[in-house]
């Protein structure tokens, strides 16, 4: 939709309402009566009965069903012949149709739980609104609005719909449970952006507003809003089936063909030796039970599951045991980078000034609440010159002009005690290399003050290249200040005559910022190299950014260059630079296609998009589609993504296995997961493959054990019936040993 490039007028027309009065409260009815009610609305899925089913009658199932009819049958033969001697057919059918039950129960638990990802959507469904109809300001059920209502939001509200910003005051909304990004985002009536869903002036559904308010118009409800589209994906996603349980349903097509061949061959020649049918095919059904391994679930899940408690003893908590083998199987590992490979908050890593670099410490920790630049250098500025709140007692603010969407600059003026006049500070935003923003302050006796916030074009002699190659490429502040006469600023000056004072500024310096690597990332990506596991991050920062990080944790070689860079060396249009991978050695997806720690990390081209199509985004994150060909994702590779937002519920859900943030992870994230790193932790990845391969192995060995004991229990019946030696192993004795002996030790 283009609802974000329309003016106010366009929209009125076109959704038949009015951007003062609201809408008519029949109009109201007639749409929700069109439309239906402003909620998700769970999908048509398969009863519960027909699942229940299902894990009743498949696999080795259908054999023992047979088996455990056979014996009934056996069972009611003999009452009616009057040979009332023995029951040991009644108690084999018996054990039979238990084991079966309880392994069903078990295999629906499993499912259930993976698939009730609707219900984590629903907790995120405002339930009132505020809605002006007829002029009249109401408040109703967030589930009775309707397109083109007009509606208000303000700080504690959650957005009831996909709307339109018409107009805001200071308002700023957390997009954290869509996108999984923190940071909060200024809303406003402007388009800034061609994508909707990167524009400021549309709010989404689910979205909390932190502060300020808006009004909007509605332009999406329900499961037409970008929520609900992403629940529809996620709900709809079928559940891949694990390598484990592929390779376990081969090892039972194999051995129930076998075990059906074994038994007919004994049941014809039982026939053929002169044994009555009834006895014969008892016969078949004892070779069944002998044959196939009834203890082979339970000795996978007894295995899978003290696996999942070593992880959960590491910060891995699995959902789905299976997913516990699966991570061994892993060939590709798409990471998000914020929180994940790196801290998830900004420090300063570098200051320029005096025409000198000077390296800033990363390490340091303190927890600070508000703008994850503004604490940046906040804590910066106590670490390096003291207490900032005895700072600002000795340069008390005299004025402030707040940043708003139409200056795009913030000013402030600070009064200095030691001299009668005014310092006008200046902020211009941040900057990420390569951009057209910079960002200036000011530095005053080794305190940092903050001011001016405005565009700083070419022609002032700054350009956006890294003032030493010792610096990585990172977002960037710029600190300028201006001093000015006693009395040009007094205390409570309007904010409105503060941009006439906003000229000459003298820049005083940089300062880069950078959210650094998490220190155990490096090692974690190099154990993953060694393994034949290729890294990609997946993030929506500029490319040179995300360069700066891939390389320091050793996803990609120093040497990759982003498209822009090819360009710029070759001179030649962006366009015309290949991105594919060995295309110029251009840079778009970042990943490691280095399969030995021997062979050097290469870079590879974008092969995840948006579900909209075009690059992935900081906006909308990951919505995986895979390519069917130049993707970095081989095909038949196993793959592990990882992701924290709404908007990355398909892509767990898709992925072969899904790993969830569980710091910063939405509750959708969560449930659409197979496993969660409760440390949001890379390097808790990497255990997990260790531990998954680990089991791979384990498994292997207990399935060969389990399969040694088939020999020692035909050969009794073979004897027994050629040579009519007494019989020492019953079928009740073989499926105790089936499932109590052999699936301890094994």
């Amino acid at each position: 939709q283009d609802d974000h490039k329309l003016d106010v007028n366009d929209l009125e027309v076109k959704y038949s309402t009015s951007i003062t009065k609201g809408l008519v409260e029949a109009v109201a009815a007639e749409r929700l009566l069109r439309d239906g009610p402003n909620e998700l609305r769970p999908p048509r899925g398969t009863p519960e009965c027909v699942k229940f089913g299902r894990q009743l009658a498949g696999g080795l199932q259908c054999l023992m069903w047979v088996a455990a009819a056979i014996c009934l049958i056996a069972y009611g033969v003999q009452e009616g012949e009057g040979d009332r001697g023995s029951s040991d057919n009644l108690y084999l059918a018996i054990a039979l149709i238990a084991v079966v039950v309880v392994t069903g129960c078990f295999g629906y638990y499993q499912e259930f739980k993976s698939t009730n990802i609707i219900a984590s959507f629903k907790n995120l469904v405002p339930q009132q609104a505020t809605v002006i109809r007829e002029g009249d300001k109401l408040q109703i059920n967030a589930n009775e609005l309707v397109v083109g209502d007009l509606v208000e939001i303000k700080g504690g509200d959650r957005v009831p719909a996909d709307i339109r910003i018409i107009s805001a005051q200071g308002c700023k909304v957390d997009n954290s449970s869509l996108t999984g990004e923190s940071e909060p985002q200024t809303r406003s009536p402007e388009c800034t952006h061609d994508s909707p869903l990167e524009t400021r002036n549309i709010a989404f559904f689910s979205t909390m507003c932190l502060e300020g308010t808006a009004m909007g118009l509605v332009i999406n409800t329900g499961d037409r809003t970008i929520i609900g589209r992403i629940a529809s994906l996620a709900s709809g996603v079928e559940n891949e089936k694990t390598p484990i349980a592929i390779e376990i349903e081969h090892f039972v097509d194999i051995i129930a063909g076998l075990a059906i061949f074994f038994g007919a061959t004994f049941f014809v020649v039982a026939m053929v030796i002169g044994y009555t049918f009834l006895r014969a095919m008892v016969f078949f059904m004892a070779i069944v039970v002998a044959y196939v391994p009834e203890g082979l679930l339970a000795t996978v899940t007894v295995c899978l599951s003290l696996t999942a408690k070593r992880l959960a003893r590491k910060n891995c908590v699995v959902k789905n045991l299976e997913a516990v083998e699966t991570l061994g199987s892993t060939s590709v590992i798409c990471s998000d980078k914020t929180g994940t490979l790196t801290q998830n908050r900004m420090t300063v890593a570098h200051l320029w000034f005096d025409n000198q670099i000077h390296t800033a410490d990363t390490t340091e920790d303190q927890s600070v609440v508000g703008d994850a630049s503004e604490t940046a250098l906040l804590k910066f500025a106590e670490v390096t010159v003291g207490s900032v709140a005895e700072a600002r007692g000795r340069f008390p603010k005299m004025a402030e002009l707040p940043f708003n969407s139409t200056n795009k600059f913030q000013g402030l003026a600070h009064a200095t005690p030691a001299c009668k006049g005014t310092w006008g500070d200046g902020d211009m935003g941040t900057s990420e290399h390569g951009g057209t923003r910079k960002d200036m302050g000011t530095w005053d006796g080794g305190h940092v003050c903050r001011g001016w916030h405005m565009q700083l074009p070419h022609a002032h002699g700054f350009q956006c290249h890294p003032v030493s190659p010792h610096v990585p490429p990172c977002p960037s502040q710029g600190f300028c200040a201006r001093w000015l006469p006693a009395g040009t600023v007094a205390a409570g000056t309007d904010p409105e005559a503060l941009p006439e004072v906003a000229v000459g500024l003298c820049s005083a310096g940089l300062v880069s910022m950078i959210d650094p690597p998490r220190a155990t990332v490096p090692q974690a990506v190099l154990k993953c190299r060694t393994a034949g596991i290729r890294v990609i991050m997946v993030t929506g920062d500029h490319p040179i950014t995300a360069k700066a990080i891939a390389a320091a944790v050793g996803i990609i070689s120093e040497g990759s260059e982003t498209p822009e860079e090819v360009a710029a060396r070759l001179r030649l249009p962006l366009e015309r630079v290949d991105p594919s991978p060995g295309g110029e050695g251009t840079l778009g997806g970042l990943g490691d296609t280095g399969m030995t720690k021997d062979m050097p990390p290469a870079p590879l081209s974008s092969g995840c998009h948006h579900d909209g199509g075009g690059a992935i985004t900081a906006g909308m994150g990951m919505v995986l589609i895979p390519h069917p060909s130049g993707s970095p994702c081989p095909q038949g590779a196993i793959v592990a993504v990882t992701g924290d937002g709404v908007n990355d519920s398909p892509a767990l859900k898709k992925a072969d296995i899904g790993v969830a943030m569980g710091i910063a992870g939405s509750d959708a994230a969560k449930n659409a997961a197979d496993m969660i790193l409760l440390d949001d932790n890379f390097a808790s990845i990497v255990t997990g493959v260790e531990q998954g391969r680990l089991i791979f192995d384990n498994l292997k060995k207990s399935i060969a054990y389990t399969l040694t004991k088939n020999i020692p229990e035909l050969t009794p019946y073979l004897i027994y019936i050629t040579a009519s030696v007494p019989l020492p192993l019953g079928c009740i004795t073989i499926l105790f040993i089936e499932l109590c002996t052999d699936i301890v030790s094994a």
